[in-house]
C-alpha cells in the first residue's frame, strides 16, 4: 500500500520548537483515540491504512502544510 501526499513540503531546514497548531493537537487526539480503540487487537489492512492517513495528517498539521491524499492502494 502506498499513500502519496498531494503537497510535499520543500523546506528541509531543521525544525525549531514552536507552539503546536490546534489542527495538530486535534490530529494527535484522533490518533490516540484510534489506537486506544484498537488496543489488544490485530489491525486489518484497512485499519492500518486509516492509521497511516492520521499520521500523515498529523505530520502535515505540525508543519502547517495542507495535505490531501491523492493515492491509496
Amino acid at each position: 500500500m502506498a499513500l502519496t501526499p498531494r503537497n510535499t513540503p520543500s523546506d528541509t531546514r531543521p525544525r525549531t520548537s514552536r507552539p503546536v497548531p490546534s489542527s495538530a493537537a486535534r490530529a494527535n487526539e484522533a490518533i490516540r483515540a484510534f489506537v486506544d480503540a484498537q488496543a489488544g487487537q490485530d489491525w486489518s489492512s484497512v485499519e492500518s491504512a486509516a492509521y497511516e492517513v492520521l499520521l500523515i495528517e498529523w505530520a502535515a498539521a505540525t508543519r502547517g502544510v495542507t495535505c490531501d491524499i491523492i493515492e491509496a492502494a
